[in-house]
């Protein structure tokens, strides 16, 4: 399978925008970065970094969504679907004036993706295009082989974003659930938030599955419900 075959499969998330990236501990760092696409001023890469659950896919699919409403060729795409590929699925992304791969870190200490990171930076950088890139840490704290490869996002606008508070990700239930068009109670929602895990992956993934349930059944979030729906 060729990379342009690979990218045709790649969707955007319509939920992952600058506007609904809700949050006060990353606000910051999402209005960087929106600032940044809005006027590159010759940055060749932006390197965010964070844990797992700090928002950086969603950061990623954000700006591809900006640079298709600037009528930019963008594509997003996470290493871990380019993986079973090999390097040579990087082969043409090039011809994106944006490319964000995400969760880059996995290849650190395998010397051939990252030279093929490191050949598909310079092919962008020749075309004057911008990459973006996801690392769970900073690009010298990662076992990364290739000296060149740590030095090229090293000198790159690093952008870091911090691990969301209990008050953060209330937030984000609350607004995601407000936009599915769900009312959550105060109570319903501090019931929630006590009972679900701490990763925010999971708790958005509870929302998913009571937004269903509460559709099927044509019932509104009680906590009675919640209770019934997961088991609780």
């Amino acid at each position: 399978m060729t990379a342009s075959q690979l990218v045709l499969g790649v969707k955007l998330r319509d939920d992952a925008r600058f506007d609904n990236f809700h949050g006060d501990r990353n606000t910051s760092a999402a209005q960087r970065l929106e600032s940044v696409c809005q006027q590159p001023d010759d940055m060749p890469v932006v390197v965010l970094c964070g844990d797992a659950d700090t928002g950086k896919s969603h950061l990623l699919q954000a700006v591809c969504h900006l640079g298709e409403k600037q009528g930019r060729a963008a594509v997003c795409i996470s290493i871990a679907e380019l993986e079973p590929f090999g390097p040579d699925a990087l082969s043409g992304l090039e011809t994106h004036e944006i490319v964000c791969l995400d969760d880059v870190d996995r290849i650190a200490g395998q010397r051939v993706w990252e030279e093929a990171i490191f050949h598909l930076y310079n092919r962008i950088l020749d075309r004057g295009g911008l990459l973006l890139v996801s690392l769970a840490d900073l690009p010298a704290s990662l076992a990364f082989e290739l000296p060149d490869l740590v030095s090229r996002f090293s000198h790159g606008l690093i952008i870091q974003l911090g691990i969301y508070r209990d008050e953060d990700r209330l937030t984000i239930l609350r607004a995601r659930a407000e936009k599915r068009g769900l009312v959550m109670a105060d109570d319903v929602a501090s019931y929630i938030m006590r009972r679900a895990p701490r990763r925010l992956g999971d708790l958005l993934g509870i929302l998913d599955i009571l937004d269903e349930n509460s559709l099927q059944a044509q019932r509104r979030l009680t906590i009675p419900f919640v209770k019934t729906v997961m088991g609780w």
